[in-house]
């Protein structure tokens, strides 16, 4: 599978703002990350949501 591979590229461009609930052990999870790579919350998940955006596939029942 894929791995999402984080770089130093920030986001430029127009935002909008949404509002979403995680379960406790997503945001722990995404804390420790963005410890570790010196990033937002907010800049992580916009990376996340991306990748996910561009390797998904929808299956039609």
């Amino acid at each position: 599978m894929d791995k999402l591979v984080i770089n130093s590229r920030k986001f430029s461009g127009k935002t909008q703002v949404v509002s979403v609930r995680f379960p406790a052990d997503i945001v722990e999870s995404l804390d420790s990350i963005c410890t570790k790579t010196d990033r937002s919350r907010n800049e992580l998940i916009v990376m996340m949501v991306d990748f996910a955006l561009k390797h998904i596939e929808v299956v039609d029942e």
